[in-house]
């Protein structure tokens, strides 16, 4: 029996492969409860959607009850739904394709991260979403003429900057308290090009880094290269999906790469030099620079320019 959980930030519709339904309260003792009956269960496995952040104590009170369960991707889900003819959208029916879905794909049931990996990656979050609005602000100061609202939205700027001072120490503290954190941030920071942005969100939003291939590693963050072929027709192969925190700031840290790594560079001069258009090319630095990364956390050895 698979196991699938739609949660809200009010409530949690569940519903089984066996053909139970019901719904709990999202609040400590609905998730107690919730926890509690899906244990006398047994599952295979449960399957939750990402809803950016409200599945966290349902996934933790789970694996703490000794229940498998798996966090996975809201679109891979919706599609699924798609395939199986599910177009209505329901609380009762995104549950029911839940558990459909964990019978059908299997997910690999993935704990947890500790404590001060969530730290660090809520920290990291925070400052993503600091520099997003920054950058609104920007634009919108950029469109404006009134004295009145530039005056107000420069002050905002000016906040939303010390703010964001305050994060980036506030995640240097968390990485010097901890002895793995920073033995690992010294590993990816010693790559030309890879500064303490680019190193932290590799260290919390990838934490796959250094335990899959080179092909598998680069099409979870969407660097991969994918046809588009059919019958006679070759299409244009192109990047797709994955993790797209990770992937910009691979794509930044391989504009920085193409000026100050000697290999980075040469390779992307080779590219451009064979007409590749320089975005191309800068996303094929980004995979090759991933790739690299990759060998590294795996052998734990620093950033070696190839001969």
């Amino acid at each position: 029996m698979y196991v699938g959980i739609d949660v809200s930030k009010a409530r949690l519709d569940v519903a089984t492969t066996g053909g139970e339904s019901w719904s709990e309260a999202n609040d400590d003792s609905g998730v107690l409860a919730l926890a509690d009956r899906i244990q006398k269960l047994r599952p295979a496995g449960v399957v939750m959607e990402a809803t950016g952040g409200y599945e966290a104590a349902i996934a933790a009170s789970l694996w703490a009850a000794g229940v498998p369960c798996c966090v996975v991707n809201p679109r891979q889900v919706r599609e699924f739904a798609r395939a199986l003819g599910r177009l209505a959208k329901t609380d009762a029916i995104d549950a029911d394709v839940l558990a459909r879905f964990a019978e059908a794909i299997k997910p690999e049931p993935k704990p947890l991260p500790d404590a001060q990996a969530q730290e660090l990656e809520a920290l990291a979050t925070r400052r993503r979403q600091l520099v997003d609005m920054i950058t609104a602000e920007k634009n919108r100061l950029g469109m404006t003429r009134a004295k009145a609202p530039r005056k107000d939205i420069s002050e905002h700027i000016d906040w939303l900057q010390r703010r964001l001072r305050l994060a980036n120490r506030d995640i240097d503290r968390a990485v010097r308290n901890s002895p793995l954190w920073r033995e690992q941030e010294n590993l990816l920071r010693s790559a030309p090009g890879v500064g303490r942005v680019v190193a932290v969100t590799l260290l919390t939003s990838l934490r796959e880094l250094g335990t899959l291939n080179r092909r598998k590693i680069a099409t979870l963050v969407g660097l991969a290269p994918l046809n588009r072929d059919s019958g006679t027709m070759r299409g244009k192969r192109s990047t797709w999906g994955g993790r797209a925190d990770v992937r910009a700031a691979l794509y930044m840290a391989a504009v920085t790469a193409a000026r100050c790594n000697h290999e980075i560079r040469a390779f992307y001069l080779r590219l451009v030099a064979a007409g590749k258009p320089k975005t191309l090319a800068l996303v094929a630095c980004a995979r090759k620079i991933l790739t690299r990364l990759n060998a590294m956390a795996r052998t734990q050895t620093r950033w070696q320019t190839a001969t």
